[in-house]
Formats: structure tokens, sequence, C-alpha cells
């Protein structure tokens, strides 16, 4: 299993923090020798569990101009139209996928183009599936522009857990299809907005993969 570099400190120290108890409660705790095996395994699991949080799917890297894939992997928990105000000031279709502690935490870029816009936003840490979420949560939102001129947008939000957000993108660099946009830690959501009259694929409850699964087909030749 491959480990994404945002996890090696917190996995570091973590292991570290285990250790620690695990020689406190064996030197100084008088416990009967189950309960060390006990302790013991119970801190390798959960110290292999927090491992498992930014584990590193290999996956192919499809091309195809004409489809958005899923951003990351999780459940879709929202396909509206709604009024984009941040930065495209229009109405888009949004979808929103509600990542779990057991998903895989990163980001994929759902379309392909030119990056340009990309902004932070500090904000709270509600649950990731309150409807404010979107809006009202820490928050980094990044617009790519298609070859055709039209745009996508998409946020990765912190939840109630997750508490930071990595984004590899910048503005005016020209990104592929279903490259690694960024990590969210210990899981949240992430809304991808797309052109209105785009043909969705999926709907609410349903189940995603990051970059692999075709979430919508973007109609070609019309702007918004």
């Amino acid at each position: 299993m491959k480990i994404n570099k945002e996890g090696y400190v917190i996995i570091g120290t973590t292991g570290l923090i285990c250790l620690a108890i695990w020689l406190l409660v064996y030197f100084f705790i008088e416990t009967e020798g189950a309960w060390d095996w006990f302790m013991a395994g119970f801190l390798v699991v959960f110290w292999f569990f927090v491992a498992a949080f930014f584990r590193e799917p290999r996956r192919v890297q499809i091309h195809d101009d004409e489809l958005v894939f899923s951003p990351c992997d999780g459940r879709v928990v929202v396909t509206e139209v709604v009024h984009e105000k941040e930065h495209i000031d229009c109405e888009m279709m949004q979808i929103s996928i509600f990542m779990s502690v057991t998903n895989v935490h990163m980001n994929w870029l759902p379309v392909g183009g030119e990056v340009e816009y990309t902004k932070h936003h500090h904000g709270r840490f509600l649950v990731a599936w309150h409807p404010k979420s979107s809006t009202e949560n820490e928050r980094v939102t990044t617009v790519v522009r298609l070859n055709d001129g039209r745009k996508v947008l998409m946020r990765q939000i912190a939840g109630f857990v997750a508490r930071r957000i990595v984004n590899y993108v910048k503005p005016g660099k020209k990104v592929e299809q279903n490259s690694v946009l960024g990590f969210i830690k210990f899981g949240s959501r992430v809304d991808i907005l797309i052109p209105k009259d785009s043909e969705l694929f999926v709907e609410i409850g349903d189940p995603v993969i990051g970059s692999q699964t075709p979430i919508a087909r973007i109609r070609r030749g019309l702007h918004s």
C-alpha cells in the first residue's frame, strides 16, 4: 500500500504516541499479561487505521473531454441547480460527494484544461453533509477553464473531523483530467459545479470512485 506524502508526519507521530502509551502501561501500570497483549494489539490496529487514511491507490488515468469524472471516492449527497456567486456568477449544476473516514481521501481533477482560479476560505467546521457547509466551512475553491471556454468549479470542503485541505494546483497551470488535485485529511466533502445543461449520470445515494466514475457529460458547443 502506497502512502501519500501528506500522511508521513501524522503517521510517524501517531506511531510514537502509541509506542509511548504501551511502554507506560507495560512498565508503570500493574496489569495481567493478557491485558498487555490486548493493549498492544489495540494500539497496532489503531496505528494501521490512521495509516490507511493516507493510502494512495494506483488508478488508470482516463481522458475523455466530454465526460466529468468524480473528484473523490464517496457517495453522492446533492444534485441540484444553484447560482454560483464566488467566481463564475451563473446558474450551475452542483454535485456534492461525501467522503467518510473510511474512503480514500485523495482528490482528482474531474476535467482537464487551464486552472483559472484558486482560493482558500477560512471558515467553520460543520458536519460535511450540512447544507451550509458549502459556503460556511473551511474550503478551497478551484476553477478549471475547458478548451471550449466553459468552466468547472470544485470545492474541497473541510468537515467536523477534517481540519486541513491540501491543494496542489495554481492559476495559469495546465492540468490533465484525473490528475491529482489535492487531499482532504480525514474525510469530508467535495462539491463540483458544472454547466447546468450537462447530462447527469448519478443520483443522490450513488457510490462513486474518484477518477474512475463518470458523473456527467458536458454538452459541447453551448456556452454559459
